[in-house]
């Protein structure tokens, strides 16, 4: 069982199910990367700022303990409120996203958050996990901060998970997100993403020359998992189905933190042709989460 910190921004999430119908509910990218982990059977700990005295800061902390997420790095201000987005869906499980965030507390990251606590607890974690929308909502001098926990981390793991309009411009974006995959141990891309930054194929074969393990979704929903030691290993997309819901991620950052030895020695079993990304159900509705127990193996980082 590995140490995990998983920082970010947890929102308020108002599933839209008809006129004037909703459920409530707490995400965003990290946290739910955390709940997965730590129902994989990682020890996990989420970062983040939230409201003081609002019930919905007091919600997300009581669903994280409902998923065995430690929440002692978080930072709770009176007087705040955590962000809030609205979720709509259509027929083909494709969603539209509306967002009230820019008053969420973890805006002020550098300021407010326990930052001794905070490094030393990356120092101390197997691997301290953040990503692009992590990098964006914190400000610059949030970026600044985790640029030196990064450093200070025993191993990274970063998502490239790309929102163009969280950032003041594209500039700033690849220059934040090339600083943070540069020190990462392990990173997630997807082509998507890639070409929307201007950076191409050529990004995650150099972030794979400077030490990082790199998943790399391509736009035919294969993998390509790059690593510093071995040829790039091609993982080719499973099945398709009709989803109910896009979000389904946690599948290519597990195989990311389980890291591309994993997949060489698939690869090598079945003769060289590799295993399948995702399998039946590559594209997942909410439902399709790893149960409690499930196998995942969080390696050792090489480097510091």
């Amino acid at each position: 069982m590995g140490r995990v910190i998983s920082i970010g921004e947890v929102m308020v999430e108002l599933s839209l199910a008809g006129a004037g119908q909703g459920a409530l509910g707490y995400a965003g990218d990290t946290y739910n990367t955390a709940v997965y982990l730590a129902r994989l059977g990682h020890d996990v700990a989420y970062a983040t700022v939230l409201g003081g005295d609002d019930p919905f800061s007091g919600g997300i902390v009581e669903a994280m303990a409902a998923e065995g997420l430690d929440a002692g790095l978080i930072r709770r201000v009176e007087g705040r409120v955590p962000g809030l987005y609205a979720i709509e869906r259509d027929a083909n499980g494709e969603r539209r996203f509306f967002y009230w965030r820019g008053e969420a507390p973890v805006r002020q990251f550098a300021e407010l958050a326990d930052q001794a606590a905070l490094g030393a607890a990356a120092k101390a974690a197997d691997l301290t996990y953040f990503s692009a929308i992590t990098l964006a909502v914190v400000g610059e001098s949030g970026r600044t901060r985790l640029a030196e926990l990064a450093g200070e981390a025993k191993a990274v793991g970063f998502d490239l998970n790309y929102r163009a309009r969280l950032w003041p411009d594209a500039e700033t974006a690849r220059a934040a997100i090339e600083q943070a995959a540069g020190k990462a141990r392990f990173v997630s891309a997807s082509a998507e993403d890639l070409d929307a930054l201007g950076l191409g194929d050529e990004a995650p074969e150099r972030w794979a020359a400077a030490g990082a393990e790199v998943v790399h979704r391509q736009h035919d929903h294969s993998l390509r998992v790059l690593t510093p030691d071995a040829e790039p290993l091609r993982i080719a997309p499973g099945a398709t189905v009709k989803p109910k819901d896009t979000t389904g991620g946690w599948r290519q950052l597990q195989r990311g933190l389980s890291g591309g030895a994993v997949g060489r020695r698939v690869s090598r079993r079945r003769g060289g042709g590799g295993p399948q990304a995702g399998g039946p159900g590559r594209a997942a509705h909410r439902g399709d989460r790893p149960a409690r127990g499930d196998a995942c193996r969080l390696r050792s980082p090489r480097r510091a």
